[in-house]
């Protein structure tokens, strides 16, 4: 029932009130903050003073506040999922004011994972574990381990150490690269990268993994950060300053290059950082420079240059500056350049597909350089914690994205050639806020709230200037709301809905002419206009959090995208906007999972299903153009994973992944619409994957990791009569790869890395390469590769 609007303003004036007097009636505060033995703040820990109702949990920055606090003495307890629970005895006179910092230690029985901190899934700092979602966290020193062997793939570091997500493509592209078999928002710092709009295939590497410090996977639909996440997201979380330390920082320096058939595969890598946090005042600055040599397969052939990463010269530029205004307000600003592009001396000579592979011959190639020519990002966020009424705190960020990638050149699909580029402007605006509305041991809850303003920018055209998809501005206006409940101490509840308001402009535009073979589509007149949606979506889960050995948990989520609009657009054929496909897809998401700790082992798993009544599963329409299939898709399978700590320095585990697609598809026959089920093709759902680690400390200096990755088979499709695959349908076989990494610690300061990627040189091809069906992209993988560097740390 709703109030007129005197009740309800009479109603907010003595909840104000209220407010004031118990905030006058106030005799003491316990403040302070929450960290580990690093000093690395722990966001959602749980502080409490035992024996009585006064609880909170601790603010992103690991700060606390306890007020209208009785004089007396207190035992502060702080705790938080994988440490150890920490207590301080504070004395509290009336009126006074105690400051204590509370230092949790690590809880050896305890699997790293389940102890993370997820920020990706609500817009709110909160334990993995007593989140109902299905999240994959990958810490600083995980990513390192990976990001040792393939130093200037940022894509083959996350396709390997995470379930459900595909394998790399080798190349500096993504394409196939999915999650759970839909496609991935890919976020920094929650930025967009990704292009929804016109999906370029470049969002997944566009930072270098040397300013990252721990990355986020929020698997299934999600909303929570916009357009695009249909099979969820990738947060990259950027470095933040040492606590603790005025100036540190560290200088690496790198060569890289083939184990076997070593000509012209030299290269090398400089990394420079500066941190610290002089006062009130903190910083981070990072630069990186990687120039690779030729790449070459297991066979010693010089791997294809098309959209390859050897010859690559690669930059990355990346300042944080933070200010503390006090202990519960801070500025901060980030700014992050990246830009790789390829220069190579090579042609590629094309093979035949499925006997011998594409590769690199001496020769000058037509156009310009390949790549990506530079990715801005950059954010400015306000944060304050208690500062509004009803202790709410409040996040507010303006972000920009400036991304420009050139693809390589086509002589013949175009009319007369050309090279195509997509140009994406984003400007946003995210408001957060953050209400805690019960306290207490036996029933807790609060609210995450707020608005997002984006406008994006997105076109693709032939760097000659002609126009292959029209410029699309996008406006988008988005509030929504979250509610997390503990109910009963142990049960999770969290349920929210975002509104979409979307505004599409297109002008008017012509189609651009392409060929294959003696054929031309194209040039097709399009009136343009605007494009609105307005939809809703949700999402519900629990959790039980009671057991260490029973961690289930159930959920419901809802993606919004308009994926691939820029690729209908180009392929138009009728001549005004309205009569086009231009429906949102809206996809549902049903998962159910558990964790479980029997000591030193922990096993995972969880079953997911999502449908979406309208899909864009690319499919050949005969000559080369791939199109958006839009039709009801079913996408459904499983993950399962398991860590053990066999010894303080011996640790072993793995992973299994399988997921599976098909679309209903209804034409007309004899009058009769007749429906037909279709295997999602190979750009949609990838062969069954395992992971499989070792991590070996066999005395304090010395550090030993083994990564182990396979790729399984998928044979979905059947050829045509000339024996030849539509795109997307070629059969993928098994292969597997191991990767190792070494690092041995000469003091303090001084530190040597050794990795290797394809450690037993295996002659294999990724699954792109096999899955395209075409001879142009049949192109082996890597062979035996080394990265040595050196670090020194000050």
């Amino acid at each position: 029932m709703r109030l007129p609007a005197y009740p309800r303003l009479l109603l907010a004036l003595c909840g104000l009130l209220i407010s004031f007097f118990t905030r006058a009636q106030s005799t003491g505060i316990i403040r302070g903050t929450v960290r580990d033995a690093q000093s690395t703040a722990l966001p959602g820990a749980s502080v409490r003073l035992a024996n009585t109702s006064f609880g909170t949990a601790a603010a992103a920055d690991g700060s606390f506040r306890l007020e209208n606090l009785p004089a007396g003495t207190y035992a502060v307890e702080a705790t938080f999922i994988g440490y150890q629970l920490a207590r301080r005895s504070v004395t509290l006179t009336e009126g006074s004011t105690q400051v204590i910092e509370l230092t949790l230690a690590p809880d050896a029985g305890t699997n790293r994972q389940l102890g993370e901190v997820i920020v990706s899934a609500s817009r709110r700092a909160e334990p993995i574990r007593e989140t109902p979602v299905s999240a994959t966290i990958l810490n600083a020193r995980e990513v390192q381990l990976q990001a040792a062997a393939t130093p200037n793939n940022l894509a083959a570091v996350v396709g390997n150490a995470v379930p459900g997500l595909g394998l790399t493509t080798n190349q500096t592209g993504n394409v196939g690269q999915t999650l759970r078999g839909r496609n991935v928002l890919v976020l920094i710092d929650g930025i967009p990268q990704s292009t929804p709009l016109r999906a370029g295939g470049r969002d997944i590497r566009t930072l270098d993994a040397t300013v990252i410090e721990r990355v986020e996977v929020i698997k299934g639909a999600t909303a929570i950060f916009g357009n695009g996440a249909d099979g969820g997201l990738i947060n990259y979380i950027t470095k933040r300053p040492v606590a603790r330390q005025k100036f540190g920082g560290q200088t690496v320096l790198g060569v890289n290059g083939n184990l076997t058939h070593t000509g012209n595969t030299l290269g090398y890598r400089a990394t420079q950082q500066l941190y610290g946090k002089p006062g009130r005042f903190d910083y981070v600055v990072s630069c990186t420079f990687d120039q690779s040599g030729v790449y070459q397969d297991a066979k010693g052939e010089v791997i294809s240059p098309r959209y390859g990463l050897g010859e690559t010269k690669t930059y990355n530029g990346f300042g944080k500056l933070g200010y503390d205004l006090n202990d519960k307000n801070r500025l901060e600003l980030m700014y992050n350049f990246f830009s790789s592009r390829q220069n190579s001396d090579y042609l590629t000579q094309v093979g035949k597909y499925g006997v011998s592979p594409a590769i690199g011959v001496k020769g000058e190639r037509p156009g310009v350089d390949e790549g990506t020519r530079h990715n801005h990002n950059a954010y400015l966020t306000y944060r304050g914690q208690e500062v509004l009424p009803l202790r709410t705190g409040v996040e507010l960020t303006a972000y920009w994205q400036d991304f420009r990638t050139i693809y390589d050149a086509e002589p013949t699909f175009f009319e007369g050639g050309g090279q195509s580029e997509i140009n994406s402007d984003k400007k946003g605006l995210r408001l957060n806020l953050n209400t805690p509305l019960l306290t207490g041991e036996q029933f807790s809850a609060e609210a995450t709230y707020g608005l997002d303003l984006l406008g994006d920018q997105t076109t693709q055209n032939l760097v000659d200037g002609r126009l292959w998809t029209p410029r699309m501005s996008m406006r988008n206006l988005a509030p929504y709301a979250q509610l997390r409940a503990t109910l009963l101490e142990h049960f999770v509840l969290k349920g929210g809905a975002r509104v979409e308001n979307i505004r599409v402009e297109v002008p008017d535009y012509t189609t651009l002419r392409t060929q294959s073979g003696a054929t031309y589509t194209g040039g097709v007149a399009v009136k343009g206009g605007a494009l609105k949606y307005n939809t809703a979506v949700f999402n519900a889960g629990l959790r039980y959090a009671r057991f260490k050995w029973l961690n289930p948990f159930v959920s419901y989520s809802e993606g919004f995208s308009l994926y691939e609009l820029g690729r209908t657009l180009r392929t138009a054929r009728a001549n005004t906007l309205s009569l086009l496909e231009t429906e949102p897809i809206v996809v549902r998401n049903y998962e159910a999972g558990l964790s479980s700790e029997l000591g030193p082992l922990t096993l995972g798993g969880v079953y997911f299903v999502s449908k979406s009544d309208l899909g864009a599963n690319l499919v050949d329409q005969g000559n080369g153009i791939l199109v958006p299939q839009r039709a009801p898709e079913r996408v459904w399978g499983y993950e399962l994973t398991a860590d053990l700590q066999v010894q303080q320095n011996l640790s072993l585990g793995g992973s299994w992944s399988w997921v599976e697609g098909r679309a209903t598809l209804t034409n007309k026959v004899n009058g009769q619409d007749v429906t037909q089920g279709v295997w999602l093709n190979g750009n949609r759902i990838g062969a069954p994957k395992a992971t499989g680690y070792l991590r070996y400390q066999p005395w304090e200096p010395l550090s030993l990791a083994l990564n182990y990755v396979y790729s399984g088979t998928r044979t979905r499709f059947n050829p045509n009569a000339a024996g030849n695959y539509a795109s997307g349908e070629g059969p993928v076989r098994s292969f597997g790869l191991l990767n190792l990494t070494s690092s041995y610690r000469f003091g303090e300061q001084l530190g040597l890395t050794l990795g290797i990627e394809n450690l037993l040189n295996n002659a294999y091809y990724a699954p792109l390469a096999q899955f395209t069906g075409t001879a142009a992209n049949y192109t082996r993988g890597n062979g035996a590769r080394f990265n040595l560097s050196v670090a020194y740390s000050y």
